[in-house]
């Protein structure tokens, strides 16, 4: 069983930054990739980023330009650097780590972005 768990959330001020952090208890040489999605009430659960062994990462476009995703591998943790945070940015961020094909989730950490 793979246990994947985020912390870092909290409440902040627009214009804000944040920090989350993701640790996969797992192999690290079985993961392939890792991961970071938000939700808020009512809606589906929304890509944010995510990184690749080689290091490659991809970004949805609305954080392009405020949020850093990496990666220390040896430790298997991965971070979400989040910047000039905004009101829309609120939600709970959930973090997955990939092996053998399978999606590993989080139980999620609430972001909440004051105006």
């Amino acid at each position: 069983q793979v246990e994947v768990v985020e912390s870092g959330g909290g409440l902040v001020q627009a214009g804000g930054s944040l920090r989350l952090s993701c640790t996969a208890v797992a192999n690290a040489n079985d993961i392939t990739s890792m991961a970071w999605y938000r939700q808020v009430p009512g809606e589906p659960r929304k890509f944010v980023a995510v990184i690749h062994n080689g290091g490659n990462s991809k970004y949805e476009d609305s954080v392009k330009d405020r949020f850093t995703i990496s990666r220390d591998n040896a430790k298997n943790i991965m971070y979400l650097q989040m910047n000039s945070l905004k009101p829309e940015d609120t939600a709970v961020y959930y973090c997955n780590a990939a092996i053998w094909g399978t999606l590993h989730w989080g139980q999620g950490t609430q972001v909440t972005v004051s105006s």
